[in-house]
């Protein structure tokens, strides 16, 4: 299946398929309850989903497909649209308190923004648009009646399952709530198409939430090339695969010792991403080599999130009971740019989390020229190429991260060896790509909605 998809991004302009000219959308009202696309990824619950929303819409709108993005009003200060591109809009609606709504309260507000929603098109002639793109089960809830009310068809991104997410609970997490559970299948059944990011989330969805595999297509998220690459725009570098000289300029830009062994983890601090076990796996490093104290460096650049929020001062007291306080760092969550300057500066981009739908920084990292050193779950075997551009552990035992950690300070030309492989890796998850793919997907789901309203009133 993601081999179909693939080959559809690759298709040539000059030979467009029969399903690509059937109709594409021309405007799609996309919708995201719960994290908006102007938030800064790292913080609360904006993440790799803000990131994808944020990149698809603008390169959609590049191939001609407006997009509109709904999202929830996290501030009086937001006027009620704001232009992110040319053909990209968002559209702040008024859903509950501004502030200190958490996720879990939100179910609370879909009535609230399936409203606003409803108003926003009240104001525009009938078909004004053409499908409804939904990412997260709260966001699929309103594009369901939406699309229903509109009479347009719905293609949903479940980006996690709580399925998934509770057969992968870590310690101390919260399961997700049976009105979630409830509220997927539901989506599942309504959508005309649904997009996964990967094979195995595609088995997912057909496995768990008994989903139709006709109505199941993957495509691959994709990475912002431009930005995250081994020299910054505007660098002279002509080899692009150079990467001690680009690791050596990010560590001199930011500050850090240019000898050191660098496990980097970025990403919300919460028990799913599981930023202790690196932290866990470093000690044990250091209490089998305390040479290695003087020339180890480890940032954490990121956020308390979801479940860590209970105890946001969590990880810092981990670090000092651990005695390894001296060489970790925290850094609060940073912008895009800066964020690709850390992944170049990194030896190794630790990921162990418990569920990852994709994992869309280990690509990220991978295109600045930095290897990760990932768990094997959800997307992040298809990410990550086991053993060339990184490597993937079974399990979160620390003991199995410590050990790759001292391959990596055993044998520093590994870091370079693997992040050049890591970087040419990364060329082929572009989101030019990912649109065309998703832009097939939306043609399919326009001839199934079609067909499916003629037999019905048939």
């Amino acid at each position: 299946m993601s081999h179909y998809v693939s080959r559809l991004g690759r298709r040539s302009p000059a030979a467009p398929s029969r399903l690509r000219l059937h109709r594409r959308p021309r405007r799609v009202a996309m919708l995201s309850v719960h994290t908006s696309p102007l938030h800064q990824p790292g913080t609360g619950d904006a993440g790799g989903m803000n990131v994808y929303i944020v990149e698809l819409a603008q390169r959609l709108a590049a191939i001609n497909i407006e997009v509109e993005i709904f999202t929830r009003s996290t501030t009086a200060a937001l006027p009620p649209t704001v232009e992110l591109a040319p053909g990209v809009l968002v559209r702040h609606v008024d859903a509950g308190p501004y502030e200190g709504l958490a996720k879990e309260e939100l179910p609370a507000q879909l009535c609230a923004f399936t409203h606003g929603v409803m108003q926003a098109w009240a104001g525009h002639r009938p078909g004004y648009y053409d499908l409804v793109h939904s990412h997260y089960w709260l966001s699929g809830h309103v594009g369901w009646l939406a699309a229903q009310r509109w009479g347009a068809p719905l293609v949903h991104a479940m980006h996690t399952m709580a399925k998934v997410k509770n057969a992968n609970l870590a310690d101390g997490d919260t399961p997700e709530p049976a009105a979630r559970v409830i509220g997927e299948t539901q989506i599942v059944a309504a959508a005309d198409r649904l997009i996964a990011n990967t094979a195995e989330e595609a088995g997912e969805l057909i496995r768990h939430y008994a989903a139709d595999p006709a109505k199941v297509a993957v495509v691959h998220p994709g990475v912002n090339l431009d930005r995250f690459r081994p020299f910054p725009q505007g660098s002279d570098r002509l080899r692009a695969d150079d990467v001690p000289a680009a690791r050596a300029a990010a560590r001199a830009r930011l500050g850090l010792p240019q000898d050191a062994l660098i496990p980097l983890f970025a990403g919300r601090i919460q028990p799913l991403k599981a930023p202790d076990v690196l932290l866990r796996a470093v000690a044990l490093l250091l209490d089998q080599r305390p040479d290695l104290r003087s020339r180890i460096l480890v940032p954490v650049v990121g956020g308390p999130s979801g479940s860590g929020l209970a105890k946001p001062e969590g990880l810092q007291k981990l670090a000092a009971r651990l005695g390894i306080a001296d060489v970790v760092r925290f850094q609060p969550p940073v912008g895009q740019e800066q964020l690709a300057e850390w992944f170049r500066a990194a030896s190794v981009l630790v990921m162990p989390s418990y569920s990852e739908s994709f994992g869309l920084v280990a690509i990220e990292a991978q295109a600045t020229g930095t290897p990760v050193l990932a768990a094997a779950v959800g997307g992040l075997p298809v990410a990550v190429r086991d053993g060339q551009t990184g490597f993937l552990v079974r399990g979160h035992d620390p003991a199995d991260y410590a050990r790759v950690l001292r391959d990596f300070a055993d044998a520093p030309a590994l870091s370079a060896r693997m992040g050049a492989a890591a970087a040419r890796h990364a060329q082929s998850f572009g989101w030019d790509t990912a649109a065309a793919a998703t832009a097939d997907v939306y043609a399919a789901a326009t001839q199934w909605h079609r067909r499916h309203v003629r037999s019905h009133h048939g």
